[in-house]
């Protein structure tokens, strides 16, 4: 199966946070795999990590190395956390993660539209038995995230999370059925997820137009500036059929600015079919 150049790389720390992504996405056990319980299609990977920070750091390094061939994977945890008073089965998209051992602060690009609420989680060593904080808590998030963009394009690294216990139904509460059950539940929210990651990805590999090389080692651009900066630039080349353009560098300070520059002449540039 390591053949196959697969694009979308999921992580969970538990086999029952697994169990319903295996059976939505007809996923089958790499067999060849041993330290960590791998089951994988032609594009996507799925791996269980094991509980805490050592363990999903492990098993992200380990399936990247082993598995990983295209330029930008997607790379997404999906797992249960705590809080002091969110519903059980609460769906969050992290934007913020604290790690509370190091004092790491970590923050997701989000440039996709959530398609449900978002918020920030703070990572411990144990279990969260005092419920006194705002946050969700959860025992992986920082090492997913501070090892998923080694790998990618930050853009491309999710954590989703499900409310699994809170102050009335503590920790102790947690059930395997349980938790597969409120994963199963949310399915189709992961899976929208997962296809616009994997169109965003698709956006990143495609090939530069004319130009772009050279304006990258000129200006700076992040990595969601530089999808814009390939989309202007094969607008231009559409626009004026692949005329060269001259920059005004005397005005270009920063890829902001070029984008801008750029964005104005298509639209002051006549098209004609």
């Amino acid at each position: 199966m390591h053949q196959y150049a697969r694009k979308i790389f999921i992580y969970t720390a538990l086999p029952c946070e697994a169990k319903p992504l295996i059976e939505h996405f007809g996923l089958k056990k790499d067999v060849s795999v041993q330290p960590f319980a791998v089951y994988s299609s032609h594009d996507i990977c799925l791996t269980v990590t094991g509980l805490g920070k050592s363990a999903m750091a492990a098993g992200v390094a380990y399936t990247q190395a082993l598995f990983a061939k295209v330029e930008h994977p997607v790379i997404f945890n999906i797992g249960i956390a705590g809080h002091k008073d969110h519903p059980l089965g609460g769906l969050f998209l992290i934007d913020k993660i604290i790690d509370v051992d190091s004092q790491k602060r970590y923050y997701p690009s989000l440039i996709i539209i959530p398609p449900c609420p978002t918020g920030s989680i703070q990572t411990l060593s144990k279990p969260q038995l005092n419920y006194d904080q705002q946050h969700l808590c959860d025992m992986e998030a920082s090492a997913f995230y501070e090892t998923a963009v080694r790998f990618t394009s930050s853009e491309l690294v999710l954590c989703l999370k499900v409310i699994s216990d809170n102050q009335l139904s503590p920790v102790d509460n947690i059930q395997p059925k349980q938790v597969a059950e409120l994963i199963a539940t949310n399915m189709s929210t992961v899976e929208s997820l997962l296809v616009r990651l994997a169109a965003l990805a698709d956006i990143i590999t495609t090939p530069e137009p004319g130009q772009f090389e050279q304006l990258i080692l000129d200006y700076h651009f992040t990595v969601n500036e530089r999808m814009q900066l390939k989309s202007l630039l094969s607008r231009w080349n559409i626009v004026t059929n692949h005329q060269a353009i001259e920059f005004d560098e005397i005005r270009l300070h920063s890829g902001k600015d070029v984008l801008r520059w750029l964005d104005a002449q298509i639209n002051n540039t006549d098209f004609y079919l």
